[in-house]
């Protein structure tokens, strides 16, 4: 019997092209869908919160006197009085693209800098003051620590940070501002949104508006001098 011929190998070598364009196609699907949110799982930040990979949306004013600020005040470490503290996450996107919190909203300078292994902490030193509304970690945390129990809002909040905010402003960033509150739209004024406490609030500013993306956290490790806890809920 006459042996069949070898068989001629199978031209795969052009379709190797095609499967590397869709897979890339794929890739570039994914990346597009989770570019928005730039979390990193795997880097958790001195408060055990999970940091952003994100530029900041402006930096932690250095032009804070210490000042009253809507009826805010701001208090050195000795004379701290805090009896309602809790947490606020704040995220903000701008043209669908995250930015991130500063840490030192809120604490005039000389900051307290704590380098950790985890990351940096500012806090207040015996030369400096405390609003009650701050950032320590440029994390999105912003902490509410008062004398007294009370309803704070985003207004207040960028107000302490010195920058603005309108409807068609946040910060340095122009457009069309839609914001988020534990996953409901708000309407009206941007400056009138309640912080949350515990809670989860959104900026969009510009387009395309990123849906709201939920982001759950808990507080620990450090929490600021002075303070009896990481939460300390007023009393009713």
């Amino acid at each position: 019997m006459t042996p069949n011929p070898p068989r001629s190998p199978r031209p795969t070598r052009r379709y190797v092209p095609i499967v590397l364009l869709a897979v890339l196609a794929v890739a570039s699907g994914v990346a597009a869908l989770t570019s928005n949110r730039t979390v990193s799982p795997n880097v958790v930040g001195p408060e055990g919160v999970l940091m952003t990979n994100a530029p900041l949306l402006a930096s932690a004013s250095s032009s804070a006197t210490g000042a009253p600020v809507d009826g805010l005040t701001c208090r050195p470490e000795k004379d701290a009085v805090i009896k309602y503290h809790v947490h606020v996450h704040l995220a903000i996107f701008v043209d669908g693209v995250q930015k991130a919190l500063p840490a030192g909203v809120g604490i005039t300078k000389p900051y307290l800098t704590e380098h950790l292994r985890s990351g940096t902490f500012l806090d207040t030193s015996i030369y400096d003051c405390l609003y009650w509304l701050h950032t320590h970690v440029a994390d999105g945390i912003i902490h509410v620590e008062a004398p007294a129990k009370a309803t704070f809002t985003l207004g207040q909040f960028f107000d302490v940070w010195r920058q603005p905010l309108s409807a068609t402003q946040v910060g340095p960033a122009h457009g069309a501002v839609v914001v988020f509150s534990n996953g409901r739209r708000v309407s009206g004024n941007p400056r009138d949104v309640a912080l949350p406490p515990g809670g989860d609030l959104q900026i969009d500013v510009g387009a395309p508006v990123v849906a709201y993306q939920p982001f759950a956290f808990k507080v620990s490790g450090l929490c600021g001098q002075g303070t009896a806890g990481c939460a300390v809920p007023a009393k009713k």
